[in-house]
C-alpha cells in the first residue's frame, strides 16, 4: 500500500518504521514541524511537509497520528476520495473523521511506544472502520504489522484506553516517584528491576488477584505504619501507599 502519515511523535515514527519493515511505501509524513516531519521522512524515504493543504489525493492509506484534539480539525481539511483516513486515537470516536473522505477508520496501537527506542515491542492493533469494505481492507493492512489484530468499536476501544492508562501510565508514575524517593535516600532503585519484572511475568500465566502479596493484603499494620512513618517527608508517595493499601485490604476483605 501507499501510505500517508500525517504526524511526526512517538506513535507516527513507530508506526512509520513498522510500516516500511512490513513493505508498504510511506510517500509523505506531513507535520507542523517541517524539522520532525523531514527526519522522519528521511528514516523511511517520505517526501516531507508541513501544510495539510498540499497533501497528496491518491495514497491507499492515510495514518493521523496527531493528538487527540487535533484530530477533528485535521479531518475537515482533508478531502480524500480514493483511500482510507485512520486516526490512531484510544479515546476519539471514529466518526469525528466523518469529514475526511468516503472511506474512515481507526488503526490504534494498544501500547506504549516512543520513537527513541531501536526495539519495537509487540503491538496489538484495535481497529474499525465506517463500513465492511474499510474495515477489511484495514484488517488486511494491520495484519501486514501485527499478529494480534482485533476489531473494536468506540466504547470498547474507549474501555480499553482507561485499562492502558492505568496499568501503564499510573504504573510508571508509582515508578517515578519510587525513582525519585530511592535517589533522595542514596538506595539503588536498579535493584528493584527483577521484581518489576517478575510481576509483570506472572501476568502472562496467573490472574493478577491470585498474586496480589505485601503488607497490606496480610493486615500486617505493623508494617504499614512503619513505612508510613518513612514516607512522612514524601507526602505524594505517602498518600498513595496509604490510598492503595486501603483499595487492597478493601478489595480483599469482600
Amino acid at each position: 500500500m501507499n501510505v500517508v502519515i500525517i504526524g511526526s511523535g512517538n506513535v507516527a515514527t513507530v508506526l512509520a518504521k513498522l510500516i516500511k519493515h512490513a513493505g508498504h511505501t510511506i510517500t509523505e509524513i506531513i507535520s507542523r514541524d517541517i524539522t520532525h516531519a523531514s527526519t522522519l521522512a528521511g528514516e523511511v524515504n517520505a517526501i516531507a511537509k508541513n501544510d495539510i493543504t498540499q497533501i497528496s489525493t491518491d495514497a491507499d492509506m492515510y495514518i493521523m497520528a496527531v493528538a487527540d484534539s487535533a484530530i477533528a480539525t485535521i479531518a475537515e481539511k482533508l478531502n480524500i476520495n480514493k483511500g482510507i483516513v485512520v486516526h490512531t486515537s484510544g479515546a476519539v470516536p471514529m466518526q469525528v473523521l466523518s469529514a475526511s473522505g468516503s472511506g474512515y477508520g481507526v488503526l490504534y496501537p494498544l501500547q506504549s511506544l516512543r520513537k527513541e527506542n531501536n526495539f519495537i515491542p509487540e503491538i496489538p492493533l484495535l481497529i474499525a472502520g465506517n463500513d465492511e469494505t474499510v474495515v477489511g481492507t484495514i484488517r488486511n493492512f494491520a495484519k501486514s504489522l501485527s499478529a494480534n489484530v482485533s476489531v473494536a468499536g468506540n466504547q470498547e476501544r474507549l474501555q480499553l484506553h482507561i485499562a492502558a492508562v492505568i496499568v501503564s501510565n499510573f504504573t510508571n508514575h508509582l515508578y517515578t516517584l519510587t525513582a525519585d524517593y530511592c535517589a533522595a535516600e542514596k538506595i539503588n532503585f536498579g535493584l528493584l528491576l527483577p521484581l518489576i519484572q517478575e510481576v509483570a511475568n506472572r501476568l502472562s500465566y496467573s490472574q493478577p488477584a491470585q498474586m496480589q502479596t505485601g503488607p497490606a493484603i496480610r493486615n500486617d499494620n505493623s508494617t504499614i505504619e512503619k513505612h508510613l512513618a518513612v514516607l512522612a517527608t514524601y507526602p505524594a508517595l505517602a498518600g498513595l501507599y496509604a490510598q492503595l493499601t486501603k483499595s487492597i485490604q478493601t478489595y480483599y476483605a469482600k
